[in-house]
């Protein structure tokens, strides 16, 4: 006599995944709450500083074209005997492309990144005089630099209030139900909405630097997080 098929599980017994059902339970934070939050990360941290080492606008434009997929450290290592040849677009033109290969060599992706550091050099000689554009969209035409890589220049080198949004923030934006968003675009308009004018100069800074020293990926330092008691995450290992 033939085995009955094994009895399969009821669809209504199935449970959603931990992510998903952490997901539903989040709940949007209120105007107090994050005045609260940059409130403290202002105190905390009056002047925060972008870690990518440069000496003017146009090395911090290409120290942030070689960080993409890498680590700031890593990219800073490299950095200083570059820029020490090549400061300025016309030096990097100069330099070529082979040569600048070399100095970066030990960056992710050094090959394409070289390829377009010294492809937006020549764009900045023939198209700008030399000089790095303070608009977004004559950033973004540049070879190698995309949204993110235009809001830090913006930012860092022009004194915009705009959000840069790397892996960090995104996650924050998504984990601590601050700004959640599918991708890297929707996480940074919900944040420039959700921010009070007054903190956006430094907010980028303090949530990179947030998500880079205590917000990890893998395993959150929620019991040292200065906005641990706000956050709406609902795994976080401290009660709020």
């Amino acid at each position: 006599m033939a085995k009955k098929p094994a009895r399969q599980k009821s669809k209504k017994t199935v449970k959603l995944p931990r992510k998903q059902a952490g997901k539903q339970a989040i709940k949007p934070w209120t105007r107090p709450e994050i005045e609260e939050a940059f409130r403290r990360f202002q105190a905390r941290e009056p002047h925060p500083k972008g870690e990518l080492s440069h000496v003017n606008a146009f090395t911090l434009l290409v120290a942030v074209v070689l960080s993409a997929q890498a680590t700031d450290a890593g990219v800073n290592k490299a950095t200083p005997a570059l820029f020490a040849a090549a400061d300025t677009p016309q030096k990097m033109a100069a330099l070529g492309e082979e040569r600048v290969r070399d100095y970066v060599k030990t960056i992710g992706l050094y090959r394409n990144k070289a390829k377009n550091v010294v492809a937006l050099s020549e764009r900045l000689i023939s198209e700008h005089d030399g000089e790095v554009p303070r608009s977004r969209e004559a950033l973004e035409a540049l070879p190698g630099v995309g949204r993110k890589t235009a809001n830090v220049v913006l930012n860092m080198a022009f004194g915009e209030p705009t959000m840069a949004v790397d892996t960090h923030i995104f996650r924050i934006g998504n984990r601590t139900g601050l700004a959640p968003g599918k991708n890297p675009l929707e996480v940074e308009l919900k944040l420039l909405e959700a921010i009070p004018g007054k903190y956006m100069l430094h907010a980028h800074h303090w949530l990179i630097l947030h998500g880079r020293y205590t917000c990890l990926a893998r395993r959150p330092l929620c019991e040292s997080c200065i906005i641990a008691d706000l956050c709406k995450w609902p795994e976080k290992t401290v009660a709020a």
